[in-house]
């Protein structure tokens, strides 16, 4: 789903004579300088900048169970809210990063830190897509549905289920009603960002027929594009491919 030109935050370009930064630029140099040491320390958390000579990129990878509020035991492979909202705000405020891609690998994790994520995602101005690779499960699914377009690999899955929660939930009114609107969230952001109608994420969301021990679906890679959650089958060269374009026509 693409973004179009109008939807997009331009900022005024400031002039240069002779080879010399303006006064403006002179001022935000400091700012600048930070803003690309976030991206270099990037690298640690598993992300990276690529200069092709004719696009910058980065990339950044969501990977294992997204932590939110509390922090997860040691032995489990996490990927920190934290960590990557200082970075989605530094790529959306580098003068030289000019398209992001998300590259998802996740089992879900904490609600409205994977929420948080997806609505930072969804609101960047500068073109971003998501790949999902091995799976996109639970909150990943609006995490990979958040980017402009969104590719999954054939042999990917993603899980579509009701919210749920671990730990004593006591039996009343209230409790039921705040997982329904959670869902109804998570609902309204996947569907206003792909094509499939909430109709049918919630059919496949309280779907008794598949799975074992609890309700829900799993899509593979190609039945989640012909349900129209993600935009196409695809891995890296043509995820990369229709970052490219999107930032030419960004340019143009």
């Amino acid at each position: 789903m693409y973004k179009s030109a109008a939807d997009r935050t331009t900022y005024p370009k400031t002039e240069t004579g002779g080879g010399d930064m303006s006064e403006i630029e002179q001022i935000n140099e400091p700012n600048a300088q930070a803003v690309q040491g976030q991206l270099r320390d990037a690298s640690e958390l598993g992300g990276v900048t690529t200069d092709d000579g004719a696009h910058v990129i980065h990339a950044l990878t969501v990977i294992g169970q997204v932590e939110g509020h509390y922090q997860l035991p040691s032995d489990n492979k996490t990927t920190r809210y934290e960590h990557l909202i200082p970075l989605l705000v530094a790529v959306e405020e580098s003068r030289t990063v000019e398209g992001l891609l998300i590259l998802l690998n996740t089992v879900g994790g904490d609600i409205e830190a994977g929420l948080a994520l997806a609505e930072l995602i969804a609101g960047m101005s500068k073109p971003t897509v998501s790949l999902v690779l091995g799976g996109g499960h639970s909150i990943g699914v609006p995490l990979a549905v958040a980017a402009d377009r969104s590719f999954i690999v054939p042999s990917a899955t993603m899980t579509i289920h009701p919210v749920r929660m671990t730990g004593l939930v006591l039996g009343v009114p209230q409790a039921f009603t705040y997982f329904q609107k959670m869902q109804a969230r998570i609902t309204r952001f996947v569907t206003e960002h792909s094509h499939i109608s909430p109709q049918r994420f919630t059919e496949l969301s309280l779907n008794t027929d598949e799975l074992t021990t609890d309700v829900g679906t799993v899509l593979e890679g190609e039945e989640a594009v012909a349900l129209g959650l993600i935009d196409e089958v695809g891995s890296l060269s043509a995820a990369l491919s229709a970052l490219r374009g999107l930032i030419e026509q960004e340019k143009r």
